[in-house]
């Protein structure tokens, strides 16, 4: 008997990624202390692109490797991350601002915005993860996270999914051979959508995807929402290959 044959792969992945991944860059209107987080706070723990070229230097301690994670939200998956591992220097990109006085509001007190001492191994990239992915070393990650992108779920808006076969060449190109890539999505139509995507690509081998999130990966509020709201969720652990196939 012949195998059946392979699905027919989606025309969607054949077009190009969309020059804005992102939606909002802001949702309510910020407040007093919001606003002194990104005025005083932020730049203090800013990724720099001009730190691109060599990233373990922009941290204020030494670090054995760089971690990024794209999309970090209200950041606590970076900083559950950041604590756990000191001796990793991690770059935390994410464009919501909301969410990124989520993360600084727990970082520091209030009244202290500009002084009070932050963690030396996080780093903030507060804009397109592509253009810092761009501007990386060769082989200059050795963990990637993307959980809970926003699925853009209309087939008019794929272009705008972060995993898209267009993305995969670049990530490649800055994971070191042997890097981690932890990649996790709650909704039926992403999870879908990387399913194929990673069927045809030569960069990364699956080690695992699970339903219930692995062990060592800290939760995020996006899952928790997905979890109330009777989603399943699957877990993805990709390998850099050292040779592509």
């Amino acid at each position: 008997m012949s195998e059946p044959a392979p699905p027919a792969r989606s025309k969607k992945l054949d077009r190009p990624p969309a020059e804005r991944l992102y939606g909002r860059r802001r949702g309510h209107a910020l407040r007093p202390r919001q606003l002194r987080l990104l005025a005083e706070t932020l730049p203090r723990l800013a990724f720099r692109l001009d730190q691109a070229a060599e990233p373990a230097s922009a941290f204020a301690v030494p670090v054995r490797e760089v971690w990024l994670e794209v999309g970090a939200g209200a950041g606590e998956h970076a900083q559950a991350i950041a604590a756990a591992n000191p001796e990793i220097g991690l770059i935390a990109a994410e464009v919501f601002e909301n969410g990124i006085c989520s993360l600084l509001a727990r970082l520091v007190p209030e009244g202290a915005e500009a002084q009070a001492p932050l963690p030396p191994n996080l780093r903030l990239w507060p804009a397109d993860a592509r253009t810092l992915i761009a501007a990386l070393p060769e082989a200059s990650l050795t963990r990637l996270f993307v959980l809970f992108p926003d699925p853009w779920p209309k087939a008019r808006h794929a272009r705008r999914r972060f995993v898209h076969p267009a993305t995969l060449g670049a990530l490649a190109r800055v994971l070191a051979p042997g890097a981690e890539w932890r990649l996790a999505s709650d909704d039926p139509t992403y999870q879908a959508w990387v399913e194929e995507t990673l069927r045809s690509q030569p960069w990364f081998a699956l080690d695992s995807v699970v339903e219930t999130r692995p062990e060592g990966w800290p939760p995020t509020r996006y899952e928790a929402k997905a979890l109330r709201e009777g989603r399943r969720p699957l877990y993805w652990t990709l390998r850099r290959r050292a040779v592509p196939v």
